[in-house]
């Protein structure tokens, strides 16, 4: 039973941290996306999207875990999905911040991304309020991502 505890607080703490880091990159991003009021990047919509896809996925991943860590093996199949999630928007971000030829492409990946989140997601929004707001992000990034996707 200790170590059920101590996997739970481990969970926990990870969750947490994550979370803030996420949080604190995104009010760093949209702190220097407010610099940039000509409005000169072609893909500031699919940036916004991410950011707050990004903001959502990391709580439904700390959420997963700490399920996880409570024995609800269930969870496993969308923290998978998440965290598929988190890193390719995370590309996606990088490249539409240095206006990359390679934008498009990416976000063409990320749009099947999203759409397999999403999906995953929805079948836990009904008891998971993390789940339901990944899934509502993943649906807005997926229409942002298909309007530049190559």
């Amino acid at each position: 039973m200790q170590r059920r505890q101590m996997l739970k607080a481990v969970a926990g703490t990870v969750a947490v941290a994550m979370t803030t880091s996420v949080m604190a990159a995104t009010e760093n991003h949209e702190h220097h996306h407010e610099h940039d009021a000509s409005g000169s990047n072609p893909f500031a919509g699919v940036i916004d999207s991410r950011a707050d896809c990004l903001k959502t996925g990391e709580a439904c991943l700390a959420h997963c875990i700490t399920l996880l860590g409570q024995g609800d093996k269930e969870m496993a199949a969308c923290a998978q999905s998440v965290s598929e999630l988190l890193g390719a928007c995370d590309a996606l971000m990088k490249l539409a911040s240095q206006k990359s030829k390679f934008t498009p492409a990416m976000a063409k990946v990320t749009a099947d991304v999203c759409a397999s989140c999403e999906k995953q997601c929805r079948k836990y929004e009904a008891q998971h309020a993390e789940c339901k707001a990944c899934a509502d992000s993943c649906a807005e990034c997926l229409k942002s991502c298909n309007t530049i996707a190559a």
